[in-house]
């Protein structure tokens, strides 16, 4: 990590204090507060319907919530999700697209759009329909995109759920490197083995709380965590 980023590091982003979520009656985030940093890579986790992706919307500002959420500066986001949702369009026309919606300058979305599909190894496919490319090339351009956009967090839904193999470790590999230069995470996974390689921070729910919030080597480390936690990392949580 250059020097200049690892200075940066403690500089908060964006706050919850005493935020919560509920839909109708039912409360799927008690109250909580955090503080999300620069260059953090925070991941995510615990069973279905823990609140895990509650939280993630919750802090992209996108979830109806009580309590405060608070930027610290005005910021860029941008998200990936599980399935991306691309247009009826080329990869190339996805790109700039976005950028022309995010309000970058028309001469400027040619090279930008340019430089993120080489990023991602998708420039010889700039004029193929986004929706005829593989699985994992989807995905791929939807980093892309997000990229392109040069956001100061990226927020990730199951980002290789749905992927082989071979994918995984492509789409991982373009996560870690936008981590390194620089780029903010915030990912919900129920990989464990992908917590451990991409995260530095990690959130553990279960029914809308925080059971953990630790450094990811204290997480998978520690002997003194809640007994909810260590059943959940042994996969044997029980469902509620």
């Amino acid at each position: 990590m250059r020097p200049d980023l690892a200075t940066a590091l403690a500089e908060p982003l964006l706050s919850l204090d005493a935020a919560s979520v509920h839909f109708g009656s039912v409360c799927a985030l008690q109250p909580l507060g955090l503080t999300l940093s620069r260059g953090e890579r925070l991941a995510l986790v615990g069973p279905n319907g823990s609140g895990k992706t509650t939280l993630l919307r919750l802090l992209h500002g996108l979830q109806a919530h009580q309590g405060q959420r608070r930027l610290h500066r005005p910021l860029v986001a941008a998200m990936l999700f599980q399935h991306p949702f691309l247009l009826r369009l080329s990869a190339w026309r996805n790109l700039t697209l976005a950028l022309w919606l995010r309000g970058v300058p028309a001469p400027q979305r040619a090279e930008r759009a340019q430089r993120a599909l080489e990023r991602v190894g998708l420039a010889e496919m700039a004029r193929r329909p986004a929706r005829a490319l593989s699985g994992g090339q989807q995905q791929r351009l939807a980093l892309a995109r997000a990229w392109a956009l040069q956001p100061d967090i990226l927020f990730l839904d199951e980002p290789t759920a749905s992927l082989d193999p071979s994918a995984k470790r492509e789409v991982e590999a373009l996560i870690d490197e936008f981590a390194r230069d620089g780029m903010t995470l915030v990912m919900t996974s129920h990989n464990l083995g992908q917590v451990k390689r991409l995260s530095t921070r990690v959130i553990c729910l279960d029914r809308g709380r925080v059971l953990a919030d630790l450094p990811t080597e204290d997480l998978f480390h520690r002997t003194d965590l809640a007994p909810e936690v260590s059943l959940f990392l042994k996969g044997e949580l029980p469902w509620t």
